[in-house]
């Protein structure tokens, strides 16, 4: 018996869900996937779950570490320029590298890619800049999941998020708490704004100072847009290593809240840091950012990371191994502060 009298039937593509769509975007993303697994991944694409076996894995006392993050509203102007292979990266690293400041290797990675429709050149592109910086980290890209949600999104429109599981034997762990007074402060180079105070990047751009993504950017050598789409650069190659010799007292990934923010979260109580800023090469879309918006120094400070992604702690004694090691293996690195005791201000670093 019919439900009722209407003779058209609905289908779920009417309402705005394209199954063969969804496969189709599967079909296309499958060997990206399947290059970065790992030996631990146990199985195939397609699963319910993502299976992964610690065999191997000879530790006295495991520790899983976990990070999830999204790439922000970095993804209107990925939209907006109709450029998806590199935000993918961004959304690796924004958890791989905050499991990295534990001590963590990457293990693996899901991501979770919502869109208005799917299209499926579209996901394949965003997928396989996921896929490539999971390679780069060493860690599987184990499963995903992308959800076409018709009349939530527009059509176009899509928001990224992955979660990521690294592991460290607890002996290893890396927390902060033997940072001393007198520690160095060491900075890795960033790659440009990474994923982080995009609001005001694009308050600054492209509502304050009404510039279209395609405008050529003398100081930059490139468009803005081209700039501020430069991917967040992944830290495991350059930190791994360190890890293992164990010199590492502390590390700080300067993503949200910039130097204020992050660098108070590894600190000891009754310890402060001071910061000079003049240790390394401000990026020139940070100084073009801070001129156009008029943006106070402090708010930089605060907002981006000015040129360096992450920070390493160490004692004075063991700074000139860990520099050596850095640039044997190409690394770039400043000495860009030190740990002082507190001087009971509500800020805890001092940037001088």
């Amino acid at each position: 018996m019919s439900l009722n009298n209407e003779t058209t039937s609905i289908t779920y593509r009417d309402a705005g869900v394209d199954i063969d769509a969804g496969n189709r975007a599967v079909d296309l993303m499958k060997s990206a996937v399947k290059a970065t697994y790992t030996d631990g991944v146990i199985g195939d694409l397609g699963g319910f779950g993502g299976l992964y076996s610690l065999v191997g894995h000879s530790m006295e006392d495991p520790i899983l570490v976990s990070g999830t993050d999204g790439v922000g509203t970095k993804l209107r102007l990925a939209i907006m320029m109709d450029k998806h292979d590199t935000i993918g990266q961004d959304c690796v690293a924004m958890s791989v590298n905050d499991i990295l400041v534990q001590g963590a290797t990457p293990l693996f990675f899901l991501d979770y890619i919502a869109v208005g429709k799917v299209i499926p050149e579209q996901v394949a592109n965003i997928v396989s800049g996921v896929a490539n910086a999971c390679k780069e980290s060493g860690c599987a890209l184990l499963g995903g999941e992308t959800a076409e949600m018709a009349g939530f999104y527009e059509e176009g429109d899509y928001d990224v998020a992955g979660f990521a599981v690294g592991i460290v034997d607890r002996s290893k762990l890396i927390t902060g708490e033997r940072i001393a007074e007198g520690d160095i402060l060491l900075g890795l180079p960033s790659s440009g704004v990474h994923s982080n105070g995009f609001s005001l990047v694009r308050k600054i751009v492209l509502e304050h100072k009404q510039m279209a993504l395609t405008d050529y950017v003398e100081e930059l050598g490139t468009t803005i847009g081209e700039s501020l789409l430069t991917p967040t650069r992944l830290y495991p190659k350059a930190v791994l290593p360190l890890i293992q010799m164990q010199v590492l007292k502390g590390l700080v990934h300067i993503t949200g809240g910039g130097f204020y923010d992050n660098i108070p979260r590894v600190l000891p109580k009754g310890l402060d840091v001071e910061v000079k800023k003049e240790a390394w090469p401000v990026l020139p879309i940070f100084q073009k950012l801070q001129e156009w918006g008029n943006v106070a120094e402090h708010e930089m400070y605060r907002t981006f990371n000015m040129g360096i992604g992450m920070i390493l702690v160490v004692k004075a004694e063991d700074m000139a191994a860990v520099k050596a090691d850095l640039a044997n293996r190409g690394e770039a690195v400043y000495e860009i502060g030190k740990v002082v005791a507190s001087k009971g201000k509500s800020e805890r670093v001092e940037i001088v």
